[in-house]
């Protein structure tokens, strides 16, 4: 967190870090996700000495989006983030699957 958030701003850095790593991500990932939703959080309520475009005129913020920009649209969840969640079931021979095979492991 930068220096001088505010608490409440480090609770919600806390709050989506855990979630994400509890979804699979990598803890650098997870890191990078909190740290970025909190960033723009803190430019649109106007914390921070800067701002993007984008960050202030926005007309959802991060968490009413929900992740309708990240990169699971179309082509849903990554083969690492398949993989993530096969590792934690315990399902044997996904280390050699790809992507479409994972996610029928998975039953999906």
């Amino acid at each position: 967190m930068p220096a001088g958030s505010s608490k409440k701003r480090e609770r919600q850095y806390e709050h989506i870090k855990e979630g994400a790593q509890q979804r699979g991500e990598s803890t650098k990932r997870a890191k990078e996700i909190a740290a970025r939703t909190v960033n723009k959080e803190r430019a649109r309520a106007g914390e921070s000495r800067t701002a993007s475009k984008v960050s202030t005129e926005d007309r959802k913020s991060a968490p009413q989006r929900g992740g309708e920009r990240s990169h699971r649209g179309a082509q849903g969840p990554t083969k690492d983030q398949l993989y993530a969640e096969a590792k934690k079931r315990n399902i044997e021979g996904r280390s050699g699957m790809n992507k479409d095979e994972l996610r029928k492991a998975l039953g999906r």
